[in-house]
């Protein structure tokens, strides 16, 4: 059968607010990406949703951001390089210590929101957050976009690099997310959404809003958790790609 990861952005309620539904979302996706405090999240969300990954036996993956509650880490920050990687490694330290506090491991890193925007096309910043994820654990998973400077800064750093696409987000006519200032850049419909991952899977490649075609591989699909409609979409995904006889798996098996 052929195989891929759904993975998801998770554990980024704080404190009292709550964000996503993750408790109804984990049955659907293979690989979490748990929030690690500085965009959203605290030391118990973070704890909580571990302990949900471990009872789906899905695997564990941090999911560094910008410090930036306010903007949900979605305004980029102008940093110096060293700054992010550092930022990167404390984030990833904090979930490790979490994880294994309750006899897990941490497996892959997604960058999050501006972060992983600007490290899409800026070299510095995907190299410096490629560092982050090294000085943690050589054998963490990099998450990378496709097509992205992320994806080449991490085979430059010789980490292993999981190639990702969105299930729930449009594409510009350069490979990247459509900017959510585009009132059409998020997908909601989760029939639109599952046939849009089911064309990338068969056709090797993203597609532009303006139909633009992208040819790509890909590891892992990305829902992003906070949306209200994730579970739908991930439930719908999930059968399809049954339907269509792929093996949905959690990103230690794909990525070897």
């Amino acid at each position: 059968m052929k195989k891929i990861c759904l993975n998801a952005d998770m554990g980024e309620s704080y404190g009292r607010f709550k964000i996503g539904s993750d408790s109804s979302l984990m049955p659907f996706i293979t690989s979490a990406n748990i929030a690690c405090g500085m965009h959203a999240g605290d030391p118990t969300v973070m704890a909580q949703t571990v302990t949900n990954a471990i009872c789906h036996e899905t695997s564990i993956g941090a999911h560094p951001g910008f410090n930036d509650i306010w903007g949900f880490g979605r305004r980029a920050m102008n940093m110096a390089v060293r700054d992010i990687e550092y930022l990167v490694t404390y984030q990833i330290g904090a979930l490790q210590a979490l994880a294994q506090s309750q006899g897990a491991s941490v497996h892959h890193v997604k960058p999050h929101g501006a972060l992983n925007n600007v490290a899409h096309d800026d070299i510095e910043v995907a190299r410096a957050i490629g560092r982050g994820i090294k000085a943690a654990d050589r054998d963490l998973i990099f998450f990378a976009n496709c097509k992205s400077a992320m994806a080449k800064a991490g085979e430059e750093l010789g980490l292993r690099v999981a190639k990702e696409a969105y299930a729930d987000r449009r594409y510009d006519d350069n490979g990247k997310m459509l900017s959510r200032d585009s009132a059409d850049a998020v997908i909601t419909d989760p029939k639109f959404a599952a046939a849009h991952v089911l064309r990338i899977l068969e056709e090797g490649a993203i597609f532009s809003v303006n139909g633009k075609r992208i040819p790509t591989d890909v590891d892992t699909f990305c829902l992003h958790g906070d949306e209200p409609t994730a579970v739908e979409l991930a439930k719908e995904i999930h059968s399809v790609l049954n339907i269509n006889n792929f093996d949905i798996l959690p990103i230690t098996d794909i990525i070897q």
